[in-house]
C-alpha cells in the first residue's frame, strides 16, 4: 500500500508543477499594466557572468504604464538596457545616468488577441502535462504486484479525479487571464 500512496502523490506533485508552471508562464505574458514579472526572465552579462537582473538592480513600477530599475552599480547600466534590447520584450529603454525607464505601450486589440491566443496555448500545454502525469500513474499501478483489482481500480478512478480537478484549475486560470487581457 505504501507503494501506491508513492504513485498517487507522484501523481499529484506532478500535476501541482504543472500548474505552477502555468502561473508563471501567465506572469510573463502582459496584460496592459506594467509589471516587474515583465522583465523577471532577463538575464544581464554583469561582470562575465548571466546574472538575473533583480540581483543587479532593484526593479520597481512606478505607475501602470511605466517599468523602473534602477542598477546597484551604474556601471551596469549599459549592460542592463543591452540585456532588455536583446531579450525581445518588445520595450525601448531609456536611461537618465542612474536609472532606466521602460514605457509600456497600451495594447491594441489584435495584440490583445495574440496574448489571449498565447495563453490559451499555454493552458492546452499544461493539460497535456497532466494527462501525461495521469497517464503514467495508471502505468505504475499496473505494474504493481500482489495488489487487488478492486483497489486499482479506486487508486485510477482517484487519478482522474486529480486530473479533472487540475484541468478545470487550468481554466479556472486561462478565464481569469483572458478577461485580465482583453480588459482595456
Amino acid at each position: 500500500m505504501e507503494e501506491l500512496d508513492l504513485i498517487l502523490d507522484s501523481v499529484k506533485d506532478d500535476m501541482d508543477a504543472a500548474v505552477r508552471h502555468l502561473d508563471h508562464a501567465f506572469q510573463r505574458i502582459r496584460a496592459g499594466r506594467a509589471s516587474t514579472a515583465m522583465v523577471q526572465d532577463v538575464m544581464v552579462e554583469y561582470y562575465g557572468a548571466p546574472t538575473p537582473l533583480n540581483q543587479v538592480a532593484n526593479v520597481s513600477v512606478p505607475d501602470a504604464m511605466t517599468i523602473s530599475i534602477q542598477p546597484w552599480d551604474r556601471t551596469a547600466i549599459n549592460a542592463i538596457e543591452k540585456a532588455i534590447i536583446n531579450s525581445n520584450l518588445g520595450f525601448a529603454p531609456s536611461n537618465n545616468g542612474e536609472n532606466i525607464i521602460l514605457n509600456v505601450p497600451p495594447l491594441t486589440e489584435e495584440r490583445r488577441k495574440e496574448l489571449a491566443k498565447q495563453a490559451k496555448g499555454e493552458t492546452e500545454d499544461t493539460k497535456i502535462v497532466i494527462r501525461n502525469a495521469r497517464q503514467n500513474g495508471i502505468k505504475e499501478l499496473k505494474k504493481l504486484d500482489g495488489v487487488s483489482e478492486d483497489i486499482i481500480k479506486d487508486s485510477e478512478a482517484t487519478i482522474q479525479d486529480y486530473t479533472d480537478k487540475y484541468v478545470k484549475i487550468c481554466d479556472d486560470h486561462l478565464k481569469n487571464k483572458e478577461a485580465e487581457i482583453m480588459k482595456v
